[in-house]
C-alpha cells in the first residue's frame, strides 16, 4: 500500500502533466463552418478564437439575419470542437489513472 509522500508525489506529478496538457490545447487548432463552408471559425482546443473567414456572397446588406446566423453556428461548431479535442486530450493525459467513476476534470 502507498504512503501519504508516494501518493502525494503521485498528485505533484499528474498536476504537472496537467499544465503541460492545458498548455498544449492552446496549441492545437480546430475549424468550425457553417453555410456549407461559407462560414467558418479558427480556434484553439481551449476556446480562444484565432481567425473568422466569411464568403464575399454573404456580405450582403439584406442578408444581415442569415449572417448572424451562420456566424453563431461556426462559432458554436468550433466551440464544440475544442470541446472534444480537449476531452481526447484529457483522456489520453488520464488514461491508467485510477480514477473514481465518474471523475471529470
Amino acid at each position: 500500500m502507498p504512503n501519504i509522500d508516494d501518493i502525494m508525489k503521485a498528485a505533484q506529478g499528474v498536476q504537472a502533466e496537467m499544465a503541460k496538457a492545458q498548455a498544449k490545447l492552446d496549441t492545437l487548432e480546430v475549424e468550425g463552418a457553417s453555410g456549407g463552408g461559407m462560414v467558418k471559425v479558427r480556434a484553439t482546443a481551449k476556446g480562444r478564437i484565432l481567425g473568422l473567414d466569411i464568403d464575399p456572397s454573404l456580405l450582403n446588406p439584406n442578408d444581415k439575419d442569415m449572417l448572424e446566423d451562420l456566424l453563431v453556428a461556426a462559432f458554436n461548431d468550433a466551440r464544440a470542437k475544442a470541446d472534444a479535442v480537449g476531452t481526447a486530450e484529457m483522456v489520453k493525459l488520464t488514461a491508467g489513472m485510477p480514477l473514481p467513476p465518474g471523475f471529470k476534470f
